[in-house]
C-alpha cells in the first residue's frame, strides 16, 4: 500500500467496477426467403453469423454504449438457395469506472459483448423459431478471438496504407 504524500493514512487500490445501465435491440429483421421463392429440393438449413462490435463513450460520466451487430444467411444445404437472413443490432449501455485507459478498449470489445450475448442468442433462436424454422442457438463465441483479429486486420490495413520509403 502507498502512502499518500501529506503522510495520512494509505491509500486503497481502486477496483474496477461495471454496471448495466440497460440493453435493448435497436435494429432486427428477419426476411424468409422461402415464403417468397420456394426451395424444389429437400430443406436442410446452413448457417453463416458475421459478428461486428463498436462502441463509443455517450458522456463525462463514465457511460458507454457498446454496439453488437449480427448478420446470419441460412443456405439449403442441397442446393444453396437462401432460406432466410437475420440482421440484429443489440445495444448495451454500460457505466464503467477504475480501469486504466490501455485495459478500456479490450474490455468494452470483450467483455461487455460477452455479457450481452446470452441475451442475443435468445433474440435469434425466438426469430427462427418465429419466422418458420427450427430455432438457431448460436454457438457460444469467442470475444477475444474476434477482438484480436479486428485488431490484426486494423493493423494490415493500417500497414497496407502506410507510404513505402
Amino acid at each position: 500500500m502507498a502512502k499518500k504524500k501529506n503522510g495520512s493514512a494509505p491509500q486503497e487500490p481502486q477496483v474496477p467496477q461495471m454496471k448495466v445501465l440497460g440493453q435493448f435491440v435497436r435494429d432486427l429483421s428477419f426476411e424468409n426467403i422461402v415464403t417468397r421463392k420456394p426451395v424444389n429440393a429437400e430443406v436442410r438449413p446452413d448457417f453463416h453469423a458475421q459478428v461486428t462490435i463498436d462502441s463509443r463513450k455517450i458522456d463525462e460520466d463514465d457511460r458507454f454504449e457498446v454496439v453488437s451487430k449480427y448478420s446470419i444467411t441460412s443456405r439449403n444445404k442441397s442446393g444453396d438457395d437462401v432460406l432466410f437472413l437475420l440482421e440484429l443490432e443489440y445495444v448495451g449501455l454500460f457505466q464503467i469506472k477504475n480501469i486504466a485507459g490501455e485495459q478500456l478498449h479490450p474490455f468494452l470489445m470483450i467483455e461487455c459483448p460477452r455479457m450481452m450475448f446470452p441475451f442475443v442468442r435468445r433474440i435469434v433462436s425466438d426469430m427462427t423459431r418465429d419466422g418458420g424454422f427450427p430455432p438457431l442457438n448460436l454457438d457460444v463465441i469467442d470475444f477475444v478471438t474476434l477482438y484480436r483479429e479486428r485488431l490484426k486486420q486494423q493493423k494490415e490495413t493500417k500497414d497496407a496504407d502506410a507510404p513505402a520509403n
